[in-house]
């Protein structure tokens, strides 16, 4: 294990260059046990939305078109928002048919849309596979802007105790599409896409990796989807604006650092391994320490850009005075922010929420310490899209059944 008292960098590379191989591998073996479905239709149209530029690229090449036609598709698909080939004036009509024959732009299907009494909206989208996933968006009350909430897996395989999302098994990966389309769908929903007059609104200004799932467990289709998100000449959201949560997957924790830079947030939850290992049972396999030791090398980590802690407070569990010292002491010397979040009651769950009284006493002391420890709002617990309690009724289909 590693000090936490003083750490050390050189220990710290050479325990994440020992991380970052075989681990790295395996995770992302068995990450492709649980691989979304082909994203042709059963037309034999495939599907744009979530390609790369290469990729985009190559198969307009296949079908005799030069390469800067890349461009042109890359603008209309990710930056106008366009899913008609018909309505991209800048492609010739013999081309829109072509296009319109062999390819869609496809977005998830809204089965179900509920806005909460705080104006929190969750969409439940329907995959091409019948599958379904949670999306969320949080409304800033005091700007004209919000963050959408978007799910990487259906269901979870992490199963924290005190999370509903946790009790649904994972069922698979989403596909970069279908993450990328997640935020697309919504931005259809508000009418975000660039109008002629110039007066389009910009509620849906971040972006959460929060949702359903663990999205170091589906790394390679995240990656893919921000990277197609961050893009300035598409959807040109700056990393600044993406944060991804993790419950502590170290090994691609690094990898998330170096490749795409974005805000990180971590689940930490309890400042002890046993109770750790008990509310997070990911935490048998990289505990606190270990966790802390990647947060202190993470690249994209400075004072303007804090690694969140993550912190549910469980009454009588996880919220003594004790307790928050300890929090002090782990997270000392990392330029961090503490979220503590309210328990979100759900029917099947034992925890209670901490009182009010304990969650000031709990802040005050990370305050007083020098970091920022907002107490979250809970939003949207009237149609259960508050922090945790996500959930479908997608199940995982028998192998003989695939």
């Amino acid at each position: 294990m590693f000090s936490v008292d003083s750490p050390s960098p050189s220990h710290d590379a050479e325990a994440a260059t020992l991380l970052s191989t075989d681990e790295r591998a395996r995770i992302l073996a068995k990450s492709a046990l649980f691989s979304p479905p082909d994203a042709s239709l059963p037309d034999g149209r495939r599907d744009l939305t979530g390609l790369s530029r290469e990729e985009l690229t190559d198969i307009l090449v296949e079908i005799g078109e030069k390469p800067f036609r890349t461009k042109q598709l890359w603008h209309w698909i990710y930056h106008q928002g366009v899913t008609d080939f018909s309505k991209m004036s800048t492609i010739s009509k013999p081309l829109q048919e072509k296009l319109g024959e062999r390819f869609v732009i496809g977005r998830p299907e809204a089965t179900s849309v509920q806005t909460s009494n705080d104006e929190t909206r969750k969409f439940l989208f329907r995959f091409r596979d019948g599958q379904e996933a949670e999306t969320v968006y949080i409304p800033d009350r005091t700007e004209d802007r919000g963050a959408v909430c978007i799910s990487s897996q259906v269901g979870c395989t992490l199963s924290c105790t005190f999370c509903h999302t946790g009790t649904q098994k994972l069922v698979r990966n989403l596909g970069a599409s279908e993450i990328v389309g997640q935020f697309m769908a919504a931005r259809d929903a508000y009418g975000e896409w660039p109008s002629p007059k110039g007066d389009t609104p910009r509620l849906l200004s971040t972006i959460v990796l929060m949702g359903m799932g663990e999205p170091l467990y589906n790394y390679e289709n995240i990656a893919k989807a921000m990277k197609i998100i961050m893009d300035g000449e598409g959807i040109g959201l700056s990393r600044r604006r993406i944060t991804l949560s993790t419950s502590g997957v170290v090994p691609l924790m690094d990898r998330c650092g170096s490749e795409l830079g974005i805000n990180l947030a971590v689940s930490l939850h309890a400042v002890r391994n046993d109770l750790r290992d008990e509310i997070v049972p990911l935490n048998r396999k990289y505990p606190i320490e270990e966790i802390l030791a990647a947060c202190r090398r993470y690249p994209a980590a400075s004072n303007a850009r804090r690694i969140t802690f993550e912190y549910i407070m469980l009454r009588g569990i996880n919220d003594s005075e004790a307790d928050a010292r300890e929090l002090v002491r782990l997270i000392a010397g990392i330029p961090a922010k503490v979220n503590l979040i309210p328990f979100n009651p759900w029917h099947g769950s034992n925890y209670q929420p901490s009182t009010r009284e304990q969650q000031n006493k709990f802040a005050r002391i990370i305050m007083d310490a020098g970091f920022s420890a907002p107490i979250r709002t809970p939003r949207g617990r009237d149609i259960l899209a508050a922090c945790g309690q996500l959930k479908t009724e997608s199940e995982r289909k028998r192998a003989s059944a695939r």
